[in-house]
């Protein structure tokens, strides 16, 4: 899978969500609370992160969980650029190229 259909099908199950928002809660979700969730999830990575360095004693399966949580964010990541009109592969690209000039 490369990137571009990683970006493709956030995008796609991002819409099925926002269906279910206008469903249950007569609207969809703002890109501030696609903000704050993905802000959430991130936290979570941080106490996870810390379970699985076994500097924070949370117990069950901290692997799973933080594996999921990691593509989680990335999947906000994603989403969060597309709302904002963020081609995130070309910011991406931008971005690493100016990562590797500075090494």
């Amino acid at each position: 899978m490369n990137f571009s259909e990683v970006v493709e099908r956030s995008v796609q199950i991002r819409k099925h969500y926002h269906q279910l928002e206008r469903q249950y809660h007569e609207k969809e979700w703002t890109v501030e609370e696609d903000a704050l969730a993905f802000l959430t999830d991130a936290g979570l990575v941080g106490r996870l992160t810390m379970s699985q360095q076994e500097r924070w004693p949370k117990g069950g399966d901290t692997v799973s969980e933080l594996e999921h949580k990691l593509s989680e964010c990335l999947w906000w990541v994603i989403v969060l650029a597309e709302r904002m009109n963020i081609d995130i592969n070309e910011s991406l690209d931008e971005f690493l190229s100016k990562l590797e000039k500075q090494l």
